[in-house]
C-alpha cells in the first residue's frame, strides 16, 4: 500500500523544515533533516510494530531489504548488517541503515513511477488513490495510470498523464472551471 496523503503532507513539511533551495547551505539541512526524521521513523509505534528493537541485525536488514524488493548486494547487506550489530536495538543505527536502504539507487528507481504517479493524486487530486471517487475504493485507477506509465518507459508526456490529471472532472471541479 502507498503512502497516505495525510501522512506525506507531515512528513514532507517535517523534512523540509527551514529548507529553501538555492539559499545557505539547502543542501546540509536537508539531509539533517532526513536524519531527524529517519531518527524519528524507526521510533514510531507502527515501526516498531514490525520491527521490534529485540529484532537481530541480520533479521532487520533482511526484513528491510525485502520489503525494498531486495536491492541490496550481498557486500551492501553485509556492511549494514556490521554495522547495525553492535547494538541492533539503537534506534541511531536503525535509522542510518533505513536511511541507506532508501537512498538505494536502484530501490529509487524501482519506485520512480510508482511515486510518480501517486504524486499525480496527491498533486492534482488532492487526495489518496483508492480514495472516493474511485469505483470501488481500490487501486484500479492508480494501478492504470501505473501501467500506462510503465508502458511508456516513464514517458509521462506521451503516456498523456499529466494531460488527464488536468483535464479530469474531478480535477476541474476542485480547482477551475
Amino acid at each position: 500500500m502507498p503512502v497516505r496523503f495525510t501522512n506525506f503532507l507531515r512528513d514532507t513539511q517535517e523534512i523540509a523544515a527551514g529548507v529553501i533551495v538555492g539559499q545557505g547551505n539547502w543542501q546540509a539541512q536537508i539531509d539533517s533533516n532526513k536524519s531527524a526524521f529517519a531518527l524519528s521513523f524507526v521510533q514510531r509505534a507502527a515501526f516498531l510494530s514490525r520491527y521490534p528493537g529485540a529484532t537481530s541485525a541480520s533479521d532487520f536488514v533482511d526484513s528491510l531489504n525485502a520489503n525494498a524488493g531486495s536491492v541490496l548486494s550481498s557486500s551492501e547487506r553485509s556492511a549494514l548488517i556490521a554495522e547495525l550489530s553492535p547494538n541492533p536495538a539503537s534506534a541511531t543505527l536503525r535509522a542510518s541503515v533505513l536511511r541507506k536502504i532508501t537512498d538505494n539507487v536502484t530501490l529509487q528507481q524501482r519506485e520512480f513511477n510508482r511515486a510518480f504517479v501517486l504524486m499525480q493524486y496527491f498533486g492534482y487530486l488532492r487526495r489518496n488513490p483508492d480514495a472516493a471517487p474511485e469505483s470501488g475504493l481500490n487501486f484500479a485507477g492508480f494501478n492504470f495510470w501505473l501501467n500506462k506509465l510503465n508502458q511508456f518507459n516513464g514517458n509521462f508526456i506521451n503516456a498523456e498523464m499529466v494531460q488527464a490529471f488536468l483535464s479530469s472532472s474531478e480535477y476541474r471541479q476542485r480547482f477551475g472551471p
